[in-house]
């Protein structure tokens, strides 16, 4: 089974550049050949291109949610998420990227997309730090990657 695990988000602007980090840590302890580990700045459409061609596809990211505490680290498949668009106002969410490429007739989709979440306040401020308690959820994270991985 070909699996991709991709870190996705802006690494400058703080909090929203959670999965960049969590993927560096995850390349320092993963090495298994079958196991593409890499990071993605992208949504939507493009990150639908990134993912093509495997079978289960593990994205860490950042995530909003009103009942979800700073820092918690959430499992979660596609099909539990919401509608959420990339920072991008022009592109569209990775739920719609999938079905477009599904009506199209695209064969190439990975048959599992797993969420690993880390819930943000905000993902809007410039800097390249993370806060306290977002950076403190990056062992957790790493350690559910490394589970998932391990079930493929």
């Amino acid at each position: 089974m070909k699996t991709i695990v991709l870190g996705v988000g802006n690494p400058i602007l703080q909090d929203d550049g959670v999965g960049v980090h969590v993927i560096q840590k995850v390349q320092q302890s993963l090495h298994d050949p079958n196991v593409v580990v890499d990071t993605a700045f992208t949504g939507g459409l493009n990150l639908l291109d990134l993912m093509k061609g495997y079978d289960k596809v593990i994205l860490v990211d950042a995530v909003r949610q009103e009942t979800g505490k700073t820092g918690e680290v959430k499992r979660f498949s596609l099909d539990d998420a919401s509608v959420v668009h990339s920072g991008n106002p022009h592109d569209v969410s990775l739920s719609e990227a999938l079905l477009l490429a599904q009506n199209l007739g695209e064969e190439n989709l990975p048959r599992e997309i797993i969420i690993i979440g880390i819930v943000v306040n905000s993902a809007l401020e410039f800097g390249e730090d993370l806060s306290a308690e977002v950076k403190n959820a990056i062992p957790t994270a790493v350690q559910m990657i490394l589970s998932e991985v391990k079930n493929t």
